[in-house]
């Protein structure tokens, strides 16, 4: 199976992950994609959030229906800091026969050099580095140091085209704690939830 993996906080789930994953599951040829929710840490953060518990519960009902989506709470599990080498590895073992593919935004590519392990990660996995409409040509030389000329030309070749959807789950927490309305920004099965949940309003 071609398993392409997708990382966050899903703080919600939005609209816009969903339409990413869907572009990526096409254009890549994928079989699937696992979506995989971040351990959050006990640390102080900016305005109301979900738990653990909630954000995988919003993510397996935002998907449901979809035969190639799948949900993943295995980082969750793990607890701690959740590092994408830790995730890829768990995979391998839990899933030997799937080909792994790693969902990539193109501002993470800034940053790769700094990420644990990075030619571990990609030898384990094939780099989808998603770009968005407007932002320019993108720069996949980072990934140039990590791997020969042959595994770094496929990486080039399999860019992914994204639509530019402008919707954040920050936006979507703002927007909530505000009462304003999310319809349209997330499945409405996620917003039911939220408010059934009462999730993002200030205690």
């Amino acid at each position: 199976m071609r398993l392409g993996v997708f990382g966050g906080s899903f703080d919600p789930l939005h609209m816009g992950h969903l339409v990413l994953a869907e572009q990526c599951r096409e254009q890549a040829n994928l079989d699937r994609i696992l979506f995989v929710p971040c351990s959050t840490g006990p640390h102080k953060q900016d305005g109301p959030r979900a738990t653990d518990r909630q954000r995988t519960e919003m993510l397996e009902i935002g998907i449901a229906g979809h035969v190639g989506f799948e949900v993943s709470d295995m980082e969750i599990k793990r607890g701690g800091v959740s590092y994408t080498i830790d995730t890829l590895k768990q995979l391998r073992t839990d899933r030997p026969e799937d080909e792994l593919f790693l969902l990539m935004g193109d501002d993470s590519l800034e940053n790769f050099s700094t990420w644990k392990s990075p030619q571990e990660l990609c030898e384990l996995a094939t780099v989808l580095v998603v770009s968005r409409p407007g932002s320019g040509e993108v720069d996949l030389s980072v990934l140039e140091q990590f791997v020969d000329q042959e595994r770094f030309q496929l990486f080039c070749d399999s860019k992914i085209e994204s639509r530019d959807i402008e919707i954040s789950s920050s936006d979507i927490r703002t927007r909530v704690n505000a009462g304003r309305s999310v319809r349209y920004l997330l499945p409405r099965a996620v917003q039911k939830y939220i408010e059934t949940q009462k999730i993002y309003l200030d205690k």
